[in-house]
């Protein structure tokens, strides 16, 4: 794993996956290699009522039911579509998901506007149909293909940003299961294995490009992943993700829990001045998600680690904020240099600790772009 630089999530645990598969003895639909109860408890991790003799690490952090509304959408003859905001973990649900039922996560499909059928279904290899002529032997498949011929799990990032067209060639691989090839003579359908499904994803502010016909809605079975509100939550899902980054880098650097708290804090305030603004000149670009929280502290704890003194500070984490967050001069850093002044400044006062500091650093930071 070391060799990767980034593992899928069945290579990432396979220890973990091996060893709930050797003890798994509940019952399992079509060709799973996990129990749901056991892909709820990979994804969610073990808790001491469940009696187990090692400690299985959670690896999403969300509502249960959220979870057992998709493996129980698996188990049956309709696809997944997970949809929320930028960065509330959709696509690492979809990984951790497909890693679990059929340890591959790895057949997976990027809408976008140039995505073509072909990239859901097959395409040639046109040299050895130059060759030999059209044949099975000839033909690529697509990963959804393959996910259909081997009875697993098919996932399709950023559903609504592929064009209609493809999207109605998804409504007939969800409907009816197969795939014809009419360029050939026999052997012209490929037929889903029982086990195969498909996890799509849908980013919410994305309404609007290419909406979903009525009837591709039909086909699946929605789960709306919302945006984590709650401290704790959030803390333990940038702490987690910290300490990854940590470890795939060889840092041993310390993350204080003020500057944690800092940074949380921050994030928590600048999403309320844009919940409240009047309109999109006055929010920032920046969809402000836990995930783009992570990247902030990523970018400190780098920075600290390669260029500072091997601790992160308060200066540190203000700049990368600044630098990831004001992606429009000169709006964004207006909207900043506002809440510095606003928020940040009078907390400094009143509270001071690492604020005094992150003030002092932010203003700089603006300083420098603007």
């Amino acid at each position: 794993m070391s060799d990767l630089l980034r593992a899928p999530a069945e290579i990432k645990y396979a220890e973990e996956l091996d060893w709930l598969e050797s003890i798994d003895d509940s019952p399992k639909p079509f060709a799973w290699r996990l129990s749901p109860k056991m892909v709820r408890l990979f994804i969610l991790g073990a808790e001491r009522s469940d009696g187990l003799d090692r400690e299985i690490s959670q690896k999403w952090f969300g509502d249960r039911s959220f979870v057992e509304r998709a493996i129980v959408t698996l188990a049956s003859d309709r696809g997944l579509l997970l949809i929320g905001d930028p960065g509330t973990g959709k696509s690492w649900l979809a990984e951790l998901l497909a890693a679990a039922i059929c340890r591959n996560s790895t057949l997976v499909v990027q809408g976008t506007a140039g995505t073509t059928e072909d990239h859901i279904k097959y395409s040639w290899n046109v040299s050895m149909v130059i060759a030999k002529g059209q044949s099975r032997e000839s033909m690529i498949p697509s990963p959804i293909m393959t996910a259909m011929e081997s009875g697993a799990i098919g996932r399709f990032e950023e559903l609504t940003r592929s064009t209609s067209d493809v999207q109605d060639a998804l409504i007939s691989i969800l409907s009816e299961k197969y795939i014809s090839v009419p360029e050939l003579d026999s052997d012209n359908i490929v037929f889903a294995k029982p086990g195969f499904s498909i996890i799509a994803t849908a980013n919410s502010r994305d309404r609007g490009v290419n909406d979903l016909s009525s009837a591709l809605k039909r086909r699946f079975n929605f789960v709306r992943i919302p945006v984590v509100t709650n401290k704790k939550s959030e803390a333990e899902i940038v702490r987690f993700r910290t300490e990854e980054l940590l470890r795939r880098h060889q840092i041993e650097l310390d993350v204080p829990p003020t500057l944690l708290d800092v940074l949380l804090r921050s994030f928590a305030d600048l999403r309320a001045a844009a919940a409240s603004a009047g309109s999109d000149d006055e929010k920032l670009e920046s969809a402000l998600s836990t995930a783009e929280q992570i990247g902030v502290l990523e970018d400190a704890i780098l920075h600290s680690n390669f260029f500072g003194e091997r601790a992160l500070t308060a200066r540190t984490l203000a700049s990368s904020l600044v630098g990831s967050l004001a992606r429009r001069a000169p709006e964004d850093l207006a909207i900043l240099n506002k809440y510095l002044h606003g928020v940040v400044e009078p907390r400094s006062k009143d509270e001071g600790g690492s604020w005094p500091e992150f003030l002092e650093g932010g203003r700089d930071a603006i300083a420098t772009l603007s």
